[in-house]
């Protein structure tokens, strides 16, 4: 049996190749070899890539919502500073696509339950925008504000330029 920090380094080394590549960017051998173990003991603990990429997107989801915090007790615009940087982070710190980003744009390809997974992610910041209380009634509606997020986040890696980001979101703060 797989120990709880291996499966943690499989599931690490996933993300890490899944956020460069997408679903279809990666194999079992390719994260057995930056883990080192052999793909038969990455088969064992998720069966099927569908069950490692699910395991994946409810992690990242899991985590974006801890990183977040409750809504309810922030100062207005403080819940969109906070989705901000999780993005900004993706590009700035990590260099990164955003997990569920990337799986969504995927997603007639995606297994259904990974499918699900991601939709779970993009509903989950839907839902904290919404609670989350606005610096003011005229700021744009959640979708609006995600939308940007992650198109900011593609022109900036797609242009290889972390400073695309900032200046695709300059009106967002206006």
């Amino acid at each position: 049996m797989i120990e709880a920090p291996a499966r943690e380094q499989i599931l690490d080394a996933a993300e890490k190749r899944a956020r460069m590549a997408g679903y279809h960017g990666f194999s079992f051998r390719d994260v057995a070899e930056d883990v080192g173990i052999k793909s038969s003991s990455v088969h064992y603990h998720f069966p099927t890539k569908g069950d490692l990429c699910e395991a994946l997107a409810r992690r990242y989801t899991v985590r974006a919502a801890d990183r977040l915090g409750d809504p309810r007790i922030l100062a207005p615009g403080e819940g969109l500073e906070r989705v901000t940087a999780l993005f900004r982070d993706a590009v700035l710190v990590e260099d990164r696509m955003c997990l569920c980003g990337l799986f969504g744009a995927q997603r007639d390809a995606l297994p259904a339950q990974v499918a699900t997974a991601v939709s779970e992610f993009f509903q989950m910041i839907l839902d904290y925008l919404d609670v989350a209380p606005r610096a003011s009634r005229g700021s744009q509606n959640p979708a609006a504000l995600l939308a940007r997020l992650e198109g900011a986040l593609i022109l900036a890696r797609t242009l290889n330029s972390p400073s695309l980001f900032e200046d695709a979101l300059r009106e967002t703060a206006a």
